[in-house]
Order: structure tokens, then C-alpha cells, then sequence
């Protein structure tokens, strides 16, 4: 290697950045070299090239080609006490921050949240979602999180903003008062609400939250099953109801099953028979008169082909049969 060649690598004539996905912050690795008095700077679209002076940010670029030179680093020629005729080389650390939106981040629940829901009592849930982010002020993200690395990448943040997340979802959610089944309905709602809770945390560290949504939001496996099952509960709750629509369902098995359409006639005769017995064995059992003793061999004859049509289950059958013959004296 030429003495020449030594010497030439001493001095930088150009600078730019070609980002890598997830980098957010880069450090121009000059070392011991000095950047040459009318070099070129290329600032590419979403970056912004900061100039650094102990430490402190002198001059910031965006998006553009510049010659550096005392007219386009006021600052830094201020600081250096350069004066308007300066044509030697300097130094100073040269930073690029990426402001594009970093999308398609997860976030989740490690340990779930504890909610106090006025309907259900005390609930452990677990909430799962997405959310983008940029870098919205150079100054904050350079002091608080850049400082002196050579680099920064999305996954060098991450678990901090998660820890933020998870702290606004337990201080939003569990001290929100709203009930569990609420927020499940409305999740757009609820990812509104986050995204604000979250954004003064990521403030801090000059970030913006772009984009947050929640995607799932669930109970512990045995909670949700009893949910279910008292949903289950209400919707058999009308027991007239939940006949009818058995008989129904009976009657049209029934017909497809009696050869089409020369069936249709029986099938329809047997539906009235069916829906007849359904109404007064289960529909008004309680309000209609008694029915009298000679009729509860036939009624317990019509239950017992219900039952075998599989519009009846075993135990409805066995328990309307026992009330049958009771009434007979």
C-alpha cells in the first residue's frame, strides 16, 4: 500500500446510509478519519443525517444531496470557531435515523391481567395484538436510546415498548371499570384507547405509535367454559321455545324421510300431531288445565315416538312421563 493510498483513506469525500429492514439508528464509522471540507451528503427519502458535536446534536439533514462545507453546517461552524474562509478537513460524529414506519410488530400478555369486572367478579385475561411505530424526534431517541452505539434496531426496543404496552393495558384495562364482555365486543375500541395510553411512553423516547390493534382478547380455558355454558343455559332457558323448534326440526326429517313428495300429506299430518303434543306436554304444561287421566297412556304414546324421532332426549322423556302418570288418580 502507497503513501498515498494511507493518506486518501484518511479523508471521507462522501456519506450515506444504506438501510438494512428493522435499522433505526446508524453510526458513520469514521474513527480516526476526517470528513473533507465540500464532501457530498446524500440523505435519502425517511432518513434524517444528524452532525454531533460532544455529544450534542449540531446540524440535522433530511432528504436531499448536500455539499458540507461552513454555509450548510452553521452550527458546527459556530461550535468550532471555524471561520467563513475554513477549507480543511474536520471531524465529528455523523448519526442516520430512519423515520420509516416499522410495521407488524406483535405485542402480548406475558402473565395475564387482572380484572376486576363488575358482572363476572375478578377476571385473569389475556390480550394479544399488532402495532407499528417510527421515530418522531431525533433528539430524545439519539440522548435516550442511541447515545453512543454504533447501532440500533427494532429488536434492541422491543421488549422495552412491550413493557410499556403491557403496563397501559394493566393500568387502562384492569383499573377501567369497563366489563369483560364489553371490551370483547368492541375491540376497535379498546385498541383506540390503548394506542393513547401507549403513546406518552413512547414520547419519551421520541417515538410515535403509528398503528396498535387488539386481535384477541380471552379468559382462562375453565372461565370460558363457564361462560359457555351459562350462554348455553339462557338460550335453553325457554323451554317452549326450544320444543317448538325441536318438533320443527323433527317434523322435517320426518317428511324428507317419508318419500318425498308422495310423503308431504303424512308428513304433515304427523307434524300437527307432533306440534299438538310438544305445546301441551312441554310449551304449557304449567298453565293449561290438567289433562285427564284417560288421556295420559295416549299422550305418553305420542312422547315415546317424539323420543324415538330424537325430537326428545331420554331424560325429557322420562321426566314427562313421570308427571303423566302421576296425574292419574
Amino acid at each position: 500500500m502507497g503513501i498515498l493510498d494511507f493518506l486518501s483513506k484518511q479523508f471521507v469525500d462522501v456519506i450515506d446510509w444504506v438501510e438494512e429492514p428493522g435499522q433505526l439508528g446508524w453510526r458513520v464509522p469514521l474513527a480516526d478519519r476526517e470528513i473533507q471540507n465540500g464532501a457530498q451528503l446524500t440523505v435519502r427519502e425517511g432518513q434524517i443525517a444528524a452532525f454531533f458535536n460532544e455529544g450534542r446534536i449540531a446540524d440535522m439533514f433530511g432528504p436531499g444531496l448536500y455539499t458540507l462545507d461552513t454555509a450548510t453546517l452553521p452550527l458546527l461552524t459556530a461550535l468550532m470557531n471555524w471561520d467563513k474562509a475554513f477549507k480543511s478537513p474536520f471531524k465529528s460524529d455523523v448519526y442516520f435515523f430512519s423515520e420509516k414506519e416499522q410495521i407488524g410488530l406483535k405485542w402480548g400478555t406475558a402473565q395475564p391481567v387482572t380484572l376486576r369486572d363488575p358482572e363476572l367478579g375478578p377476571l385473569r385475561v389475556r390480550a394479544f395484538g399488532s402495532y407499528s411505530f417510527r421515530i418522531r424526534e431525533v433528539a430524545p431517541f439519539a440522548s435516550r436510546i442511541m447515545g453512543t452505539l454504533g447501532e440500533v434496531k427494532v429488536t434492541d426496543v422491543e421488549p422495552q415498548l412491550r413493557a410499556a404496552i403491557q403496563t397501559a393495558l394493566a393500568t387502562g384495562v384492569a383499573g377501567g371499570g369497563t366489563p369483560f364482555l364489553d371490551l370483547a365486543a368492541s375491540q376497535s375500541a379498546l385498541s383506540d384507547a390503548l394506542k393513547a395510553a401507549v403513546a406518552p411512553a413512547f414520547a419519551l423516547w421520541g417515538l410515535s405509535v403509528e398503528s396498535f390493534f387488539v386481535e384477541s382478547l380471552s379468559l382462562p380455558e375453565e372461565v370460558q367454559k363457564h361462560l359457555d355454558k351459562a350462554s348455553s343455559m339462557r338460550v335453553l332457558g325457554d323451554l317452549d321455545r326450544y320444543a317448538k323448534f325441536q318438533a320443527a326440526e323433527a317434523i322435517e326429517t320426518a317428511a324428507a324421510q317419508s318419500g318425498g313428495v308422495a310423503g308431504i300429506g303424512a308428513g304433515a299430518a304427523a307434524g300437527l300431531a307432533i306440534g299438538q303434543t310438544m305445546a301441551g306436554a312441554l310449551g304449557g304444561a304449567a298453565s293449561a288445565p290438567a289433562a285427564p287421566a284417560e288421556d295420559a297412556f295416549a299422550l305418553i304414546e305420542k312422547l315415546h315416538k317424539l323420543l324415538e324421532m330424537g325430537a326428545l332426549t331420554q331424560a325429557e322423556f322420562d321426566a314427562k312421563k313421570a308427571e303423566l302418570l302421576g296425574r292419574i288418580r
